[in-house]
Formats: C-alpha cells, structure tokens, sequence
C-alpha cells in the first residue's frame, strides 16, 4: 500500500472533516484503491519512522485548474474558515505552482481497518 502525506492537514485527517485532496500527481490513483495516510511521507531523518494516521479509499480523482475550486470544495478539504483565495494562495505556496495549475482532485472515504 502507497502512503499518501497529510502534513498540512494531519488535524483534519485525525478528526476525519476532509474527504477531498488536491495533489499535483496521483494521476494513476484509481477509485477503489486504498492508500495510508501519513503525517510526512519524505524528508524523514535516518532512523525515523514514518507516522501513520489511518488508510483511506479513493472514490473518484480527476483533473481541474486549482482557481476553479469552490467555497464548498473549501470545506471538504477541511478548511471551512478559508476563502477559495486563501486556500489558493495557501496551496500554491505550498507546492510553489500558479492558480492555473491543473491538480487531481481526489475524493476518499475513510476504511476502518480491524
């Protein structure tokens, strides 16, 4: 199973409000497959260990421009205090690309594993 990084939204996963992620990438992530959710999945310092939060399954994940995001799509991130303008910008300086950026927007449930 791919492990799938939460940095910035590791809160939200813990508490289970996010049920979409945009990610530049992921293109061959398909609905059905499950991946783990983890706190940071690079940049681990010898010796470290990655930090898992729980397993989640793709539903759907298609392409869109960033900028087209709306104020509903907002709060399924998990950040229902932001604008659209504010989670643009927020993501955009996060992975140093314009609002133009096409993204997959990919929507997951959440698999509770026994």
């Amino acid at each position: 199973m791919r492990n799938m990084s939460f940095f910035l939204t590791t809160r939200q996963m813990r508490q289970r409000t996010k049920g979409v992620t945009r990610r530049l990438g992921w293109d061959d992530l398909k609905p059905g497959e499950r991946v783990c959710a983890v706190v940071k999945g690079q940049g681990i310092p010898k010796g470290g260990k990655i930090e898992r939060i729980c397993v989640i399954e793709c539903t759907s994940n298609t392409k869109e421009p960033l900028n087209r995001i709306t104020q509903e799509e907002v709060v399924l991130e998990g950040f229902p205090e932001m604008t659209t303008a504010e989670f643009v910008a927020m993501f955009c300086k996060a992975n140093k690309c314009t609002p133009r950026k096409q993204v997959n927007r990919i929507a997951f449930d959440f698999v509770d594993e026994n």
